[in-house]
């Protein structure tokens, strides 16, 4: 009999970036610990990672991930407006219109996104309440 350990999907990708999620895995023909590879990301790295736009511009602020039943990353919750917490609006936004890249010289995470604070603050709300209440 095999026993389920956990179900996610094996590869999360975002804005050029592969983040690895376990696998389906059973005591009789998967791994239960994995090896991160150099390509991956720590979602750690991404949680209030200032997002600019092409102009350098501080556009919002990543706050948290959106991951799917099946294990997929289904967007980014990206906080927009506010000042030291008040005021601020969150906004999911794709991982396609997101990239998150890092700089080996200057060893540190940066996200950029082609967009305006003000498009941001005109896109759907996202409200932590309910099953997404913190």
């Amino acid at each position: 009999m095999r026993k389920l350990i956990f179900a996610l999907a094996p590869v999360i990708a975002m804005g050029g970036i592969t983040l690895a999620v376990a696998q389906n895995a059973t005591t009789a023909t998967r791994e239960v610990y994995v090896k991160a590879r150099p390509t991956d990301v720590l979602s750690s790295n991404l949680i209030g990672l200032n997002v600019h736009n092409n102009a350098k511009e501080n556009v919002g602020e990543i706050k948290d991930l959106i991951v799917s039943s099946s294990g997929q990353l289904s967007g980014f919750i990206v906080s927009v407006g506010g000042f030291l917490g008040i005021g601020e609006r969150y906004v999911v936004v794709a991982p396609s219109a997101l990239k998150v890249t890092y700089s080996e010289n200057d060893k540190k995470w940066s996200a950029t996104m082609d967009t305006t604070k003000d498009a941001l603050k005109a896109a759907p709300e996202f409200k932590y309440e309910g099953r997404w209440s913190k």
